[in-house]
């Protein structure tokens, strides 16, 4: 790469909010912004935490020496949006008003872009981006049929991580990740399972409101007839049930944590609750890596175990013997998704990947 490009990476989460900059692949500064429950009770909406959340990166930066007239782009993680192909896409009129509109869901994501458009426009030449959001839709027609005309499967996951991930395994063998088929197992607070056909998630669960296998605070899939019976026994609000569901599912759910670190710790120690919901848990992992083996009529070149869980040894061995017959098993623990979102600007401002149009 001949030019020298300043990147911004603002990734807003729940209680956090992750900033970096980036000058090419060099980090230059790297922190995890916490936010108190008590500051952010105060608004009544995500996209009103906008100017608190601003303020606060602004102020960071500042402290760090780091002027926000040097950058060259600012890209943030991409919200809820309208479901859209993977990519780097420019921040646009319709992306924001949608995002403001928050007709697709309120997510602290959906601040990325706004607080990287409003950054961006007061420095001269610099553009604002989002990459691979957590809508990128690729499924094919066929994945997208439920059982009922209406209900019908949406693809939200781990996209940006899951496809760095396949990207970086694709580099690591001297290949191109579409060049590749990949089943791509993301674990962490939620857990989502690709089939990565030649650079396309072509079938990936729900993981944000069940779908897949149940996660340290997801339930992922659950008895429809029992769910419904359950909707209408007159004990639970629809804000109850979408909790129970995401938020205080999963392990939350069984062992009132949401750490499974905590829950590894308990289970070496002999809690054999804690043992038994660990296995639970990585028992419906690798039924979802062999549905997408299916998916790909069995032709599989790795299957990709990453995310924070994927640090537990004991849950990688136990998804190995699962499904290790399928393909060779790659582990990259943890995840980079700052990185990854700097890396796609860096990429878009030196003309190395398209910038698409979101409409």
């Amino acid at each position: 790469m001949d030019c020298c490009y300043r990147v911004l990476a603002i990734n807003p989460g729940s209680t956090s909010t992750k900033i970096a900059v980036y000058e090419n692949d060099k980090s230059l500064f790297l922190k995890n912004l916490k936010h108190k429950t008590e500051d952010l009770q105060q608004y009544e909406k995500i996209t009103d935490e906008f100017n608190f959340r601003k303020e606060i990166i602004l102020k960071e930066l500042a402290n760090a020496d780091i002027e926000v007239k040097s950058l060259n782009a600012v890209v943030g993680r991409g919200g809820l949006i309208k479901p859209v192909e993977g990519g780097c896409y420019a921040v646009n009129d319709k992306m924001l008003e949608d995002l403001r509109i928050a007709e697709m869901g309120e997510h602290a994501s959906n601040l990325g872009a706004l607080i990287a458009h409003d950054i961006a426009k007061d420095v001269e030449g610099a553009q604002a981006f989002i990459a691979d959001p957590v809508v990128v839709d690729e499924l094919e027609d066929v994945a997208r049929y439920t059982g009922h005309p209406l209900f019908k499967r949406k693809s939200i996951f781990h996209a940006l991580n899951q496809k760095a991930i396949g990207r970086i395994h694709a580099r690591s063998n001297n290949m191109r990740y579409h060049q590749l088929n990949l089943i791509i197992a993301h674990m962490g607070g939620g857990i989502s399972v690709g089939a990565h056909r030649k650079g396309r998630v072509i079938d990936v669960n729900n993981a944000l409101d069940g779908e897949g296998p149940f996660s340290p605070e997801r339930t992922g899939t659950l008895p429809a007839g029992d769910l419904a019976k359950l909707c209408f026994s007159g004990e639970y609000s629809l804000d109850q049930v979408k909790k129970m569901i995401k938020g205080q599912g999963g392990l939350v759910a069984y062992l009132e944590t949401n750490d499974a670190y905590t829950v590894e710790k308990a289970a070496e120690a002999g809690d054999a609750k804690a043992k038994l919901v660990q296995d639970a848990m990585c028992y419906q992992v690798g039924k979802a890596i062999g549905e997408m083996a299916a998916v790909l009529k069995g032709e599989v070149n790795g299957i990709l175990l990453t995310g924070g869980i994927a640090h537990n040894k004991y849950l990688v061995d136990y998804i190995r013997n699962m499904v290790g017959f399928i393909a060779p098993i790659f582990v990259y623990p943890g995840e980079d998704e700052m990185k990854a979102l700097s890396t796609n600007a860096i990429y878009a401002l030196a003309g190395e990947i398209e910038v698409k149009e979101y409409k």
